[in-house]
């Protein structure tokens, strides 16, 4: 086989111009990786510490929970990290502060951010229709009638395009297959054969995609917040943008610049024994695999690993999502790695859409729910500005730019009327002392 030297010249110097233009920037300015402090020194009352302690020590030993990690960081510092209860509750396998967790819906921020970083390059605007990228957008269609009898249904032209800024703020009217409120949207979507999050037939984003965007709306676009696989749809998109795969991007854009090691779609071999046991309350015990369970419980260990779902694919830890969280209070940076810019942030936490239902003076920005000047007088949800979300099997995560205060609790239950997770952002507040 002849090679022509010339073309391998040409290959290198492309290869090695895409490598640089993919690769994050260094920042003039660096902070300190996150490191523990104690407690008095950054602000906070030990005394207030050991009762929140407490609080979670007696959250497992009234079984209310199998087993969690927290982790409260101010000022770069990390005050508090601890393990309670049980990883395996069968074997008795102790919960340890580098376990790692589903983290559900947490991942949405992430993917989020990605697509913040392609906007950032100039690859797309926030108001581009996603059809000018996904094509089989093009001519959306609203839900009219529906036949419960063989789930056919019935649509009238949607009044507007879906944008980017519609997908990255939930207004697009798109639904939420097997989670979604409205019956009828949970059948057409199982009919269709749209996968949520998780995986094992082999599924890819391309494809599970392409049949989400043949389906109907619940709404036009741009009318209201509707909890949806939107953000898959942008991690698709972040796919087609970039060229390379969502977990390569995570990889290499936003997971190795920050030194998110444990943070991954699918585990590798050597991470899998750290991953918790999802559990399910029954009759009053913990139990692994309820009958009748829509997907394998094994995941992410186990299954096709060729879907990423943006909306809700990732396992990480409650230190490697510090880290991501430490990111953003920082305005972009994190140990002298700049993922976004400060001004990007700033627009990203903008009121984006109307406030979210049930949550009187939250409002949804382009990546997190972020609390308004009402919420003040509500009480409960931090200072103006402090942006949340959390996952289905209850982790939850806060970050306050004011106080520059990241709070995280990880645990892996579902179908639990879950209270520890709002006992702990109030007593994580009830901490500081300036």
């Amino acid at each position: 086989m002849n090679i022509n030297p010339r073309s391998i010249f040409q290959f290198l110097i492309c290869f090695l111009v895409s490598s640089s233009l993919l690769a994050q920037t260094t920042s003039i300015k660096k902070s300190p990786p996150l490191s523990e402090a104690a407690a008095q020194n950054v602000g906070i009352s030990p005394e207030r510490l050991k009762k929140l302690d407490a609080m979670l020590e007696e959250s497992i030993k009234n079984e209310e929970l199998p087993g969690l990690v927290a982790l409260i960081v101010r000022n770069g510092k990390i005050v508090y990290h601890s393990a309670k209860g049980f990883a395996d509750v069968e074997s008795g396998k102790p919960m340890q502060k580098d376990a790692i967790f589903r983290i559900a819906s947490q991942t949405k921020a992430i993917t989020s951010t990605a697509v913040m970083m392609l906007w950032e390059e100039g690859k797309f605007r926030l108001d581009d229709p996603i059809s000018k990228f996904i094509p089989e957008f093009k001519n959306p269609q609203v839900l009219k009638g529906f036949h419960y009898a063989d789930t056919s249904f019935s649509t009238v032209p949607a009044n507007q395009d879906i944008t980017i800024r519609h997908l990255l703020t939930h207004s697009a009217g798109i639904g939420y297959g097997g989670i979604d409120q409205d019956e009828r949207m949970r059948m057409i979507y199982q009919k269709a054969g749209i996968v949520d999050a998780f995986d094992t037939k082999g599924m890819t984003n391309e494809i599970n995609i392409k049949k989400l965007a043949k389906l109907p709306l619940h709404q036009n676009p741009g009318e209201k917040f509707i909890y949806s696989m939107s953000i898959d749809v942008l991690g698709y998109l972040v796919e087609i943008v970039s060229g390379m795969p969502l977990d390569r991007f995570f990889r290499d854009r936003i997971f190795s610049p920050l030194g998110m090691k444990d943070s991954w779609f699918y585990l590798p071999e050597n991470l899998a024994p750290r991953l918790v046991n999802l559990y399910f309350s029954e009759n009053g015990s913990w139990i692994t695999t309820p009958k009748g369970f829509m997907w394998d419980t094994s995941y992410p260990i186990s299954g096709s690993k060729s879907l990423f779902s943006g909306g809700g694919g990732l396992s990480s830890t409650s230190m490697d999502y510090a880290i991501f969280l430490q990111m953003y209070l920082n305005g972009g940076e994190y140990n002298g790695v700049r993922i976004l810019s400060r001004k990007t942030i700033e627009t990203m936490m903008a009121h984006q859409s109307v406030d979210l239902s049930g949550d009187e003076g939250i409002y949804h920005g382009l990546a997190f729910a972020v609390a308004s000047e009402k919420t003040i007088s509500i009480g409960g949800s931090g200072s103006v500005g402090t942006f949340q979300w959390g996952g289905a099997f209850n982790t939850q995560y806060f970050a306050d730019p004011k106080e520059n205060l990241i709070g995280i609790i990880m645990k892996q239950t579902l179908g639990v009327d879950e209270i520890i997770g709002g006992n702990f952002k109030q007593r994580v507040y009830s901490l500081l002392e300036n």
